[in-house]
């Protein structure tokens, strides 16, 4: 296991994937990380769909015009559902969980990559979510967050380029317009 510092820097979304079979120690994992997300008041209102079949992958990668392609070639597809009646955080407390299962497949050393569902269209301009619903048998209360797919990296990704973080997006004691170019920088 790498730092926490070395685990984000190295995580970047990975669209394209190997052949390789996941194994069924690594999918344990990455489930295992979901289930310990937090959650407001530890309602835990997420569910979690575990797609491996290649051909439900691929009518998944359908499920939008851009961004969901990479499903078709991934080894694991894991749709991130949450009841919104038992909870009114339940995006943020879903999201939570999706980056959890991210963080644990870098820490494995394997890829994924986020597909967002929720407010997103079909090229047939059908709600996405329903169209997840209707391939998965979603139930009503249910929604869909997101599509998080996994597999082993087909290529090595370059870690984030620190000299590019936006430091002027952090506001100490409270927020405070950028200053424009001609007046000096933020960080004087």
């Amino acid at each position: 296991m790498v730092g926490f510092a070395t685990l984000i820097k190295n995580r970047r979304s990975t669209r394209k994937f190997t052949d390789k079979l996941l194994s069924p120690e690594q999918v344990e994992a990455i489930l295992r990380a979901a289930l310990m997300a937090p959650s407001s008041k530890r309602k835990n209102p997420w569910q979690f769909i575990v797609v491996e079949d290649k051909e439900m992958l691929r009518r998944l990668s359908e499920c939008k015009p851009h961004g969901a392609s990479f499903l078709a070639d991934c080894a694991l597809a894991v749709v991130v559902l949450a009841d919104v009646m038992q909870s009114d955080v339940w995006v943020e407390d879903a999201a939570i969980a999706s980056i959890y299962m991210q963080l644990q497949a870098e820490d494995l050393g394997l890829g994924s990559c986020w597909c967002q569902i929720r407010n997103r269209q079909t090229a047939d301009d059908e709600d996405a979510a329903q169209y997840v619903r209707g391939l998965l048998n979603v139930p009503y209360q249910l929604e869909v967050l997101s599509i998080i797919g996994f597999g082993h990296k087909e290529n090595a990704t370059k870690p984030f380029d620190e000299s590019k973080l936006q430091w002027e997006k952090i506001h100490l004691g409270a927020f405070r317009p950028a200053e424009s170019p001609e007046e000096g920088g933020a960080h004087e």
